[in-house]
């Protein structure tokens, strides 16, 4: 590393990631919760449609990926995203931006716990559904802490994990389809994508709703905007990682869901639990089912891990250099340039979805898996904002090869999706409380910033005077 590269006025994270970590890591921060689960909720919607929601938000979500690797390599100096956001957009929706980042993870985790509860629950149906989120919780918390590889290397298996199981679910379902393979309503083919309502069976409607929770199961994709500051060769590494997105998507989410509606009509997947999961227990392959369950378990412990990582680097550079005791405690790296203050903190909060699911068994994944959603369309809209403003700053010609193409277009195509997926939310009385929930937060943080700053300026003058 260079000496142009390293503030050496600032604590330094490790830059301990490898390519193969971060290039697992962008893709299993496309594989989580959202598919396994979260699809089941997508398909009672749309149907076979739900395959056109899944395009068109993967083509928004590659495209706001572009955006943020050309910021990404603008500055390699940078923490995280955020600190783009701070320089293009102001410090106080950089403040905004920051700490409901950190909330946005915090929810997902929470959403994970709550669906590793559910999961387990398929071998012992009895087990509380608190008891091993919060198992898998404490055992990441003690992984992250170690330093940055130790999560690198845990989230490289996981994705293994998770690609190895869809490739196998893809390869059954082409196997399935060309033998046109008997199940117990029917023979798998893909007439099964239109013989049950059609295509399209809830209308237009039924389409338009599912986006809420189809964009759910793409959060995560901007982690690699979370590892630049901690990525070997991140000019070469974070380029490829964007760049692969469109292969995965097509490949993970629309290749599997294609196949999973062909082995076995859309129609009898229970909305309330993984359709991968239903698939085989309904064709009565067991031990195919347990297999998945497996897999999925271990999708929510990755996207949980994701959100450790993410929380526990947030929450250092948002009180980095900040007076009082806690914002010291928190803006503090271990000899091993881990957060583990941050990771302790954000652990602990995360823990509170085990005192949600005691209160509501049944209903935290989709209230959380709702908020999530609504606070990433703030987030979202703010990396492209960041980045319009940055390409007015710098010109027609960026100092870097690495730009969103059809630029500014794209870049007013995803803030026009995210607008519809607002709107969307606001359609169901369980998404409008999320959404207006998520904006009540946004102003109470700019109040927040606001009085600080204005405090600031007084105790200044009264130095002064």
């Amino acid at each position: 590393m260079t000496k142009e590269n390293i503030k050496t006025e600032q604590p330094q994270l490790s830059r301990g990631l490898k390519s193969r970590h971060v290039q697992l890591i962008a893709i299993g921060g496309t594989i989580g919760t959202g598919l396994f689960l979260g699809a089941g909720q997508s398909i009672h919607l749309a149907g076979p449609s739900i395959i056109l929601a899944y395009l068109l938000t993967g083509l928004v979500c590659f495209l706001l990926m572009r955006a943020l690797g050309e910021l990404l390599l603008s500055d390699l100096n940078t923490h995280s995203y955020i600190d783009f956001i701070k320089k293009y957009l102001g410090d106080r929706t950089g403040f905004v931006a920051g700490w409901t980042y950190w909330v946005c993870w915090i929810t997902i985790a929470m959403a994970e716990i709550t669906a590793a509860g559910e999961y387990m629950q398929f071998w012992w149906p009895k087990l509380p559904q608190w008891l091993p989120g919060l198992v898998i919780l404490i055992l990441l918390l003690a992984l992250n802490s170690i330093n940055v590889s130790a999560f690198g290397e845990t989230e490289f298996w996981f994705a293994i994990i998770k690609i190895a199981a869809i490739i196998a679910l893809i390869a059954v379902g082409i196997g399935m389809v060309l033998f046109s393979v008997k199940t117990p309503v029917g023979h798998a083919g893909v007439h099964n994508l239109v013989n049950y309502g059609g295509f399209m069976p809830h209308g237009l409607k039924g389409l338009i709703l599912s986006f809420q929770m189809v964009l759910f199961s793409f959060i995560g994709i901007e982690m690699v905007g979370m590892t630049a500051s901690e990525t070997a060769n991140p000019k070469t590494v974070i380029p490829k990682a964007i760049n692969d997105i469109p292969v995965r998507i097509i490949l993970f989410y629309v290749g599997s869901l294609f196949f999973l509606m062909c082995m076995y009509p859309w129609r009898y997947f229970s909305a309330a639990h993984s359709p991968f999961v239903q698939v085989f227990t309904n064709l009565g392959i067991r031990s195919a089912a347990a297999i998945i369950n497996f897999v999925v378990l271990t999708a929510a412990a990755s996207s949980c891990n994701s959100a450790l990582f993410s929380t526990g680097r947030m929450l250092f550079s948002l009180t980095y250099g900040g007076k009082g005791r806690f914002a010291q405690k928190m803006g503090h790296l271990s000899s091993r340039q881990v957060p583990r203050n941050a990771l302790w903190f954000s652990t602990l909060v995360i823990g509170l979805a085990v005192i949600l699911n005691l209160l509501m068994p049944g209903k935290v994944f989709s209230l959380i898996a709702s908020v999530s959603t609504t606070c990433f369309i703030f987030i979202w809209g703010a990396i492209v904002l960041a980045h319009m403003k940055y390409r007015k700053q710098v010109g027609a010609r960026p100092n870097v090869k690495f730009k969103l193409p059809l630029y500014p277009f794209s870049d007013y195509l995803i803030l026009a999706f995210l607008a519809f997926v607002a709107v969307v939310l606001c359609l169901k009385m369980e998404t409008l409380v999320a959404l207006i929930a998520s904006v009540i937060w946004v102003a109470v943080m700019y109040g927040i910033k606001v009085a600080r700053d204005r405090i600031k300026t007084l105790e200044e003058v009264d130095e002064n005077n």
